[in-house]
């Protein structure tokens, strides 16, 4: 048999299938990939099992498969099929519509009632809304849109006791403070040295967010639209719901990356945020690198305290930053965490986090059954007293793919916006176009100032100190 050389673009990608089939096999069997690792002692703060594995739960929201899939060499792209409660313009078996519901609402303020129960989205997923008017394939949103936009499945969901935290902590503080204590206890924090830090830890990670069997919550696609409403504080649900009815209704959809605004610190979790991660790692500093529209960077400095000064805890001036300030300490080969002084923003599909929002992440190496590494275990709890109605986590994995010897260097990303948003649509502007343009307010939400200027003239929307309805 001829044997053929591989392209550059080709062996990459045959080197990333084998680390995802080295993932699978490594996570596969009831050791799930959600799950957080073992260890030999029972923590007052991380290792908790994941109460449900999102990979055994089916997508809700309708859409295309195939359409998007990732196809090595030699393979065939599989035939798009639909997968939803029911089509275009139909309404499932069983299932009797709402009078009114976010693709026939006139004013979604006045609907507040409703959005607990999901018929009032078609039983679609946060992410699927968005997706409706084009993001898989047109014909999702039928022949007279908004009306005669597809169902997803009213009967899957994934369990909101998953997705809040285990832990009895209230704040970050509380947490990592327990944390840094159990740890004292037991001998540490661990003080390492160039020679004795887990370098096996630098290298190149494939985006956990992309590799199969390691599927999250954050993705926005196994959840109800309701469950994830019920997370949050009545002034973010009205946030949520604001941005849902303009990606499912108006089809006006306002995303960060498409005006080069900043991503924000929560689109770390998000699926499409960055592709691979370059991870550092040395005494005092861990850095992790990544992007794709924005450039995502995370500095932990190992050993340093908070000022308590100021609004929130912070390292720097008194000022939020995007991604926050991150303090953390070592435990043997597991890094523990805490992030705090961070911009509340928003990430697309998702819901919105304010200035309050704290995190505790805990990274655990992964190893095959030979005891090489083979990746880090991510375990993130967020606290957001002004967003959240509790503490929420997030467990996923980072497959590492190879050593800085190895792969594409990473490519600083520069935005150069080409897209603005005129009449309140995203819409691309060519090199020596004039247009009228308004500044946007950046601290000011500037995604809800455009839809509440274009689009929202005649809704009666809630006064600040009006309580919007609870999940009580």
């Amino acid at each position: 048999m001829q044997k053929r050389r591989l392209s550059g673009g080709e062996s990459k990608v045959v080197k990333q299938v084998s680390a995802i089939a080295m993932a699978c096999c490594l996570l596969a069997p009831s050791a799930d990939a959600q799950q957080s690792p073992q260890i030999d002692f029972v923590s007052v703060g991380r290792g908790a099992p994941v109460a449900a594995d999102v990979n055994d739960y089916k997508l809700v929201g309708a859409t295309v498969r195939g359409m998007n899939a990732f196809v090595g060499p030699g393979r065939t792209r599989p035939e798009p099929k639909f997968d939803g409660g029911a089509n275009a313009g139909e309404v499932p078996p069983g299932i009797t519509p709402l009078p009114v519901d976010i693709f026939t609402s006139k004013d979604f303020y006045k609907d507040r009632a409703l959005w607990k129960d999901p018929r009032y989205f078609r039983c679609n997923a946060p992410a699927a809304l968005e997706d409706l008017w084009g993001g898989t394939r047109s014909d999702l949103i039928g022949s007279d849109p908004p009306r005669t936009a597809a169902w997803g499945h009213c009967e899957n969901d994934y369990p909101r006791e998953a997705i809040v935290s285990p832990y009895k902590f209230k704040t970050a503080q509380e947490h990592y403070e327990a944390l840094l204590a159990e740890t004292t206890k037991r001998g540490g924090p661990t003080r390492h040295t160039y020679a004795s830090v887990p370098g096996e830890w630098t290298g190149r990670y494939m985006h956990p967010g992309r590799t199969p069997g390691n599927w999250y919550w954050y993705r926005m696609r196994h959840n109800q639209m309701p469950t994830i409403l019920s997370l949050l504080t009545d002034e973010y649900q009205t946030r949520m719901v604001q941005e849902a009815y303009h990606h499912a209704n108006t089809n006006a959809p306002q995303w960060q990356s498409q005006y080069c605004w900043p991503e924000g610190f929560m689109r770390r979790w998000h699926e499409a945020a960055l592709w691979e991660n370059y991870i550092m790692v040395t005494p005092k500093m861990v850095q992790i690198l990544g992007g794709v529209a924005r450039n995502f960077i995370t500095n932990i400095h190992v050993g340093r305290e908070f000022n308590m000064e100021g609004n929130v805890p912070r390292l720097g001036a008194d000022v939020p930053r995007w991604y926050g300030e991150t303090i953390g300490f070592w435990d043997g080969d597991t890094l523990i965490t805490w992030t705090s002084n961070i911009q509340g923003w928003k990430a697309h599909a998702a819901f919105e986090w304010s200035n309050q929002m704290q995190t505790v992440e805990i990274y655990s190496p992964n190893r095959d059954e030979k005891g090489n590494f083979v990746g880090l275990n991510h375990e993130s709890i967020f606290y957001d007293p002004e967003a959240l109605v509790e503490p929420v986590r997030i467990v996923r994995n980072y497959v590492k793919l190879s050593d800085f010897d190895e792969g594409e260097p990473y490519a600083f990303v520069e935005c150069i916006q080409g897209i603005f948003p005129i009449d309140g649509r995203p819409t691309q502007v060519s090199p020596g176009q004039v247009i009228e343009y308004e500044i946007p307010d950046m601290y000011g939400r500037p995604w809800a100032h455009i839809w509440e200027k274009y689009f929202e003239q005649d809704m009666e929307r809630p006064k600040a100190d009006e309580d919007i309805f609870s999940f009580e």
